[in-house]
């Protein structure tokens, strides 16, 4: 296997050129609707390639969710395959949103179908879950070493469910989601300019300064646009780990298709106030 550079370093150059900002491909039934489409494999390919087209040589990140492609079987996955193609070869990455997590050999397979080069859905990075223990991603963390891309690990979610999980105590005193930050520090120690281990970590969270955020690798930021937190927050809720934060925005964004002009426009709006809340950190 060839490696690609380093997920890292092409994420650090794609924010710098382009800016952080990260755009779900989230086609949600409703979100079909309102663009007038049928909730259908050809609404779904009609979607998907209008996001592509329209954003993928603007934006630094397009974010597919894997689940409303695949709730449509293996046709699903043939419009998830293009568009992933489609949005690569435009120049943005692509953070699969899939957030797998299992042990041994079934992680290994969740790994090689993301992340390995000769996968029809290989992509720039991945999302995960380490809630069968950080150690049962090692088989996502050894091929993606070799093969140049990155994880996204689940690490302080913004539902709140995750709090029963995430905010609870370990015997050493930690939070599990303190530990899975540590864990990921430990990754990317001595990557430059930016480690491939990043940390899923909600924007809508509040004031974040008792988790040491600094991993030295990116921060996958849900929850800017409908979710009610908003690029003015980032600095906040991020502090010093902010120039690493990647904010997502999906219906923010999707609510203004399928007019190919208005979602450019929309994306170019969230873009341009998330450079200008950086640019007074």
């Amino acid at each position: 296997m060839t490696a690609q550079e380093a997920f890292g370093a092409r994420l650090r150059r794609a924010m710098d050129t382009r800016g952080p900002l990260c755009v779900g491909i989230d086609p949600h039934a409703s979100l079909l609707t309102a663009w007038g489409l049928n909730d259908d494999v050809h609404g779904l390919e009609r979607f998907s390639r209008t996001i592509v087209a329209a954003l993928a040589d603007r934006v630094a990140v397009l974010k597919p969710q894997s689940a409303f492609f695949e709730r449509f079987g293996s046709r699903g996955i043939a419009v998830l395959e293009k568009s992933v193609e489609e949005a690569r070869a435009a120049g943005a990455l692509v953070v699969m949103d899939a957030k797998r997590g299992d042990i041994g050999s079934t992680m290994a397979g969740y790994a090689e179908t993301f992340l390995h080069p000769d996968s029809p859905l290989f992509s720039d990075a991945l999302t995960v879950s380490p809630y069968l223990g950080y150690g049962s991603l090692a088989p996502a963390v050894a091929l993606a070493r070799e093969s140049g891309t990155g994880l996204f690990v689940l690490a302080l979610t913004s539902n709140p469910e995750g709090g029963e999980v995430q905010h609870a105590v370990r015997a050493d005193g930690r939070t599990v989601g303190a530990t899975m930050l540590a864990h990921l520090a430990a990754e990317n120690a001595g990557e430059e300019p930016l480690g491939s281990f990043g940390a899923v970590v909600g924007a809508t969270l509040g004031d974040l300064s008792s988790y040491d955020l600094d991993i030295d690798g990116p921060l996958l930021a849900p929850g800017v646009g409908a979710q009610g937190a908003t690029p003015a927050d980032l600095p906040g809720v991020f502090g010093a780990a902010v120039r690493n934060v990647v904010p997502n925005v999906s219906r923010g964004v999707l609510r203004h298709g399928p007019d190919a002009g208005a979602l450019r426009a929309s994306a170019d709006r969230f873009a341009q106030e998330i450079r200008i809340a950086l640019a007074s950190v």
